[in-house]
């Protein structure tokens, strides 16, 4: 289409090029024995007269036609905008499609779908490679207790800022997951287990304000190294129960500190 409008107008602008030529020629050519105090006639002045109403008369329909040309270039025109803006309107439909698929609505997050989906493929390319991959399972503390006291709006922050400092902890190698309510999986391509603690570390001390008070943002988590040969959903339990251990151990310190 583009090329169709520039080949009109090149051709359009060079043929009016040629015609102004031509008729500067042509009224050069009648007018050159004047130049030259040749006698003039009547005959010559009858035919001068023709010439130049016939070169005239070949103006207008050159105008008409550079009109109608100039009409058809701006329907193009107006075809290709059109065009353009359906390009950019599927675009949009498009992105927004794939934010679907593969994004958590709430919190801008992958999904449960996408993560497992890149788990089986980080879960093959270390076998393949024979490199570390570490995941690990969080679980958001305290949820409930915001939902109560200040609202399901409030719970819906709490998840936004602590989806948006996983994405800030990690690197952009790996991958941060809402599984769904207050559950995340990060994962950690060429990770090992020991280096899972400056992940974490830098995700303690949150805190997050609510309603004019200062809300402390903890979490327990739970990892797991990839072992050759197991499945994904055999990799995802071993994390979860280390989440679990984890937290009834904190909940155990919780409860031995009010003793004391």
């Amino acid at each position: 289409m583009l090329r169709n409008v520039g080949r009109r107008q090149w051709w359009l602008w060079s043929t009016a090029v040629m015609v102004t030529i031509l008729l500067t020629l042509g009224i050069a050519s009648f007018a050159f024995p004047g130049l030259l105090n040749a006698p003039q006639d009547s005959v010559y002045s009858f035919g001068l007269g023709q010439a130049v109403r016939g070169l005239v008369g070949l103006v207008l329909i050159f105008n008409v036609y550079s009109i109608y040309q100039q009409l058809q270039i701006r329907r193009m025109q107006q075809a290709l905008g059109e065009q353009v803006c359906a390009l950019d309107k599927m675009e949009a439909r498009t992105e927004e499609v794939y934010k679907l698929a593969l994004l958590d609505s709430l919190t801008g997050l992958y999904n449960r779908r996408c993560g497992e989906q890149r788990l089986e493929t980080e879960m093959a390319r270390t076998k393949r490679n024979g490199l570390p991959l570490t995941i690990i399972m969080m679980d958001l503390d305290g949820l409930k207790y915001v939902n109560d006291k200040f609202g399901h709006s409030a719970g819906d922050e709490l998840l936004k800022f602590f989806s948006t400092r996983l994405n800030k902890a990690i690197r952009g190698s790996d991958l941060a997951v809402r599984l769904g309510g207050d559950e995340f999986l990060l994962i950690l391509p060429e990770c090992k287990p020991d280096e899972v603690r400056h992940v974490l570390g830098r995700l303690s001390g949150l805190r997050i304000e609510l309603d004019g008070q200062q809300i402390p943002l903890t979490f327990s988590a739970g990892w797991a190294n990839y072992v050759s040969g197991e499945a994904p959903d055999e990799l995802m339990k071993r994390a979860d129960e280390a989440l679990y251990v984890n937290k009834r151990a904190a909940k155990l310190e919780d409860s031995a500190a009010l003793v004391k």
